[in-house]
């Protein structure tokens, strides 16, 4: 969460004294935060996910996703059955990976944060891929021939 928050910050060209004074903190509090040696409590991290318009998954480093705004256009362009499958072939996915033992990175096995934003990246990769596919072929050559 750290280079994130003071990645956040810099792209908004804020000093950390000016930060703190326009969420009301104390400038060592920011300063705290951006080197590790204190985690914010949830309504300070809401304040900070407000401000930056992320969300407090990609605040924490948990989500690559910044706007919900973009996520919730991605996800109303799937269908009940699109997610499903998508969920059922992530599934098989992560299970044939993990039975490979190719969830390893250096080497080294990968921890169980590590495997849960490859999780995430592959979700929302396959959620861009069906999207796609639905955008791009023709009407004709779809399975489900409904008016889009």
């Amino acid at each position: 969460m750290e280079s994130i928050l003071k990645k956040l910050r810099q792209e908004k060209d804020l000093t950390q004294r000016e930060l703190a004074k326009l969420l009301s903190l104390s400038p060592s509090t920011v300063a705290m935060y951006e080197t590790g040696q204190r985690k914010p409590d949830s309504d300070t991290l809401k304040v900070l996910a407000d401000f930056f318009n992320v969300t407090i998954d990609y605040l924490l480093g948990r989500s690559d996703i910044k706007n919900p705004k973009i996520d919730n256009k991605i996800n109303s362009d799937l269908t009940e059955k699109d997610e499903k499958d998508i969920a059922k072939e992530l599934e098989k996915m992560m299970k044939q990976l993990e039975s490979q033992g190719a969830l390893m990175f250096d080497g080294e096995p990968l921890d169980d944060e590590s495997r849960e934003a490859l999780r995430l990246s592959l979700e929302n990769s396959m959620r861009i891929t069906k999207i796609t596919n639905k955008k791009y072929t023709p009407k004709k050559y779809r399975k489900n021939n409904k008016e889009d």
